[in-house]
């Protein structure tokens, strides 16, 4: 029943009435006269608010778990000064009929607390006044704005920071998005409280003000209008205004203190009495000195002895209790199991016990950096390298079709300053120097002069360069040179190294995903092929030779089909990556030859390719069957075709069989990496073949 009724208040919007009904209420306290139980209700229900606040505050592990402190002390401040507006109204309408005119709980803290003496009540509201002015507001409205200017300015670099990490690969995407909104909930959070400072500041001057005014305000109304003497009215009203001045001082003192804690509470996640035991009184040696004084000075002649030797005493038990605790621990820490007490016992500070913990995983993609390079990846000295490596990875994924995983970064004193170097699967691949503080004009092969600077090598791809002065820049360009910065060079050295190694990138957690990904469009064709048709490993390696051989894995679903198609005649790797080529031979031919009608190839003389297939047919590495030195004269005899392809501004592509494409792409991908290896089933229908030379027998022979 509760739940329909609740559904019932959703449907209504009855639910998101309470805010409203409290501005409401609020309102109508301020105007319209309310009855003296009315009043009880509310002052206890105030006092009662104030406590609760004060506790939620203390058990609270961090400031930021009481978030809604601001709003909540504006609504106690507006809560107390309108029952202060509402016990003014009754205290000066009826306030000559005696104390119990404004309910029993004025009436209680101007009687009781006070013992009925109006001039012990002003000064007991002065000074409760003067502590919550001058002491915990002022001191918590300076804390808070302190804390929030504070909070602002390091804003900027702790958004820094989280970007840092996120490129570095020290967090995911969720945990920097997590992280983010804690530090803006952090800014506002200070932010407003230090405006809500402000009101537990005015809060206080009110209480002063509206004390003095009912004072005058009842005295005059009840020596002209009701004709009181004017001790009567002094004793009627001065009460009435000190027990309704104390009623409201009271809960503003305790959400003032409530202030004051959330404020100076650090933002370690902690109850503040586990703080305090820990930090304050978790010292046995201070808590026995300290007994030692008190009861020093409880033993001296005149001096109240009871208090001092008593309080001398619970110090002295607290510091054996602590003590006794303490060594409780150390006996059953040293209580351990054999098998640890077998390994020797690590100093202080250090780890216990190792663990699997320990063994850190390998970098997929590193950089390390000499201690001279770090500026280019602190932003806040300026650097750009964490910008233009995000850059980087965010291109090669489009460009290869899978997500490249973030690049760990960190410095290596063993490196020379300038020094960088870039590993895969921790091995290191690539390093070279940079200059940080000048910029690199490289050579594209057509330039009008020479440069002054540093003679050096691109590292990307070996062209020749020259280190300069940023000066020089414009000059540079002028000539031909292509001028870039440290950040640059070690970005596309990176860009380059990634490209030549993204099979090793690619892993079965990433064709998972990449499947997952396909199978929300294509669910039946996904399902079929893993694990029905091929299992997960086998896909896994027809992906990796594609990268190996620079062919994007963009087209997932063309991949896929044919992995699905052709996995029931084959589960050959090789053969299974061939027929996605030709599936993807489009694709592959347009990257190659763009979109022009004619693609230029080479050929192999129809002997010679003959010769190279009876050598190959049934071999696993296809060396058998050849006389000394032929595959050494056909690379070099490819090598002087694709140089001419090179000089005559057109892409050098070898165009031979299916049996011989992979043969006569490893045979050249390292000494001819140039040069595209072509199947005759990978060139589309509509792409006109033009020959530009031919590799004969007797050439290679002449070789």
């Amino acid at each position: 029943m509760s739940a329909v009724m609740q559904g019932q208040m959703r449907r209504l919007g009855i639910t998101g009435l309470g805010t409203p009904g409290l501005v409401v209420a609020l309102l109508a306290m301020m105007v319209v006269p309310l009855p003296p139980l009315v009043l009880d209700m509310l002052f206890t229900f105030n006092i009662a608010l104030s406590l609760v606040i004060l506790l939620v505050t203390i058990y609270s592990l961090r400031p930021l778990d009481f978030a809604i402190f601001p709003s909540i002390l504006l609504v106690a401040t507006l809560l107390r000064l309108a029952l202060n507006v509402a016990s003014t109204r009754v205290v000066l309408m009826n306030g000559h009929t005696g104390t119990g005119a404004a309910g029993n709980v004025i009436e209680a803290f101007g009687d009781f607390v006070i013992g009925g003496n109006y001039a012990v009540g002003l000064v007991v509201f002065a000074i409760l006044v003067i502590i919550n002015f001058v002491v915990v507001t002022k001191g918590a409205g300076r804390i808070s704005e302190v804390t929030a200017r504070f909070t602002l300015d390091a804003l900027p670099g702790k958004q820094m920071a989280i970007d840092a990490d996120l490129n570095a690969g020290l967090i995911n995407q969720d945990e920097a998005r997590h992280r983010r909104a804690e530090v803006a909930q952090e800014a506002d959070f200070y932010g407003s409280m230090d405006g809500a400072s402000k009101f537990v500041r005015g809060d206080a001057i009110a209480g002063i003000l509206i004390l003095f005014i009912n004072i005058i305000g009842g005295l005059t109304i009840g020596l002209l209008q009701h004709g009181l003497t004017f001790s009567t009215a002094m004793e009627y009203y001065t009460l009435l205004t000190i027990g309704d001045g104390l009623v409201a001082q009271i809960p503003s003192l305790v959400l003032s203190t409530s202030t004051a804690l959330l404020v100076t509470r650090m933002s370690a996640s902690q109850e503040l009495g586990d703080a305090v035991t820990t930090q304050l009184i978790g010292n046995p040696k201070v808590l026995a000195i300290t007994a030692g004084v008190i009861g020093f000075l409880g033993l001296i002649p005149g001096m109240p002895n009871l208090p001092f030797l008593t309080l001398a005493a619970l110090a002295g038990g607290a510091a054996w209790f602590t003590w006794q605790r303490r060594q409780r621990a150390e006996a059953e820490e040293a209580a351990m199991p054999a098998r640890e007490q077998a390994e020797p016992r690590p100093a202080e500070g250090e780890q216990k016990e190792l663990s699997w913990e320990d063994v850190p995983p390998v970098d997929i993609i590193g950089l390390e950096v000499g201690y001279g390079l770090i500026p280019l990846v602190d932003r806040n000295q300026g650097g750009q390298l964490l910008t233009r490596i995000k850059g980087v990875r965010k291109k090669l994924s489009q460009d290869l079709g899978f997500l490249v995983q973030p690049v760990h970064i960190r410095d290596n004193l063993d490196l020379a300053p300038n020094q960088y170097r870039i590993s895969v699967l921790g091995v290191p691949i690539g390093q070279a120097e940079v200059q940080s503080n000048r910029e690199l004009a490289i050579n594209p092969g057509s330039v009008q002069g020479q440069l002054q600077g540093t003679p050096t090598k691109d590292p990307a791809f070996g062209l020749e360069a020259v280190w300069i002065d940023a000066a020089q820049r414009d000059y540079a360009q002028t000539m031909g040179y292509t001028v870039v910065d440290a950040s640059t060079v070690v970005a596309t050295h990176l860009s380059q190294i990634v490209q030549d190694n993204a099979h090793q990138l690619l892993g079965h957690e990433e064709v998972q995903k990449l499947l997952d990904m396909l199978s929300d469009s294509q669910p039946k064709l996904v399902e079929e092929l893993v694990p029905n048709t091929l299992p997960l490993g086998v896909v896994v390696k027809v992906l990796q030779n594609l990268l190996e051989e620079r062919i994007p894995i963009r087209d997932m679903r063309s991949i896929v089909e044919t992995l699905a198609e052709q996995g029931t005649r084959t589960q050959d790797t090789a053969a299974l990556t061939q027929s996605v080529r030709e599936s993807l031979g489009r694709m592959i031919v347009q990257n190659i030859g763009g979109m022009t009608p004619e693609l230029p190839v080479i050929t192999l003389d129809p002997q010679l390719e003959q010769l190279l297939l009876d050598a190959v047919q049934g071999t696993s590495d296809g060396a058998a069957g050849f006389e000394p030195g032929l595959a050494e004269r056909l690379q070099r005899s490819l090598a002087e075709s694709t140089q001419r392809q090179e000089a005559a501004g057109q892409p050098a592509v070898l165009l031979t069989s299916p049996q011989l494409r992979g043969w006569l792409y490893r045979l050249t991908r390292h000494n001819v990496p140039n040069l595209h290896v072509l199947s005759y089933n990978e060139v589309p229908d509509d792409k006109q073949v033009r020959i530009v030379s031919s590799v004969g027998q007797n050439q290679v022979g002449r070789g």
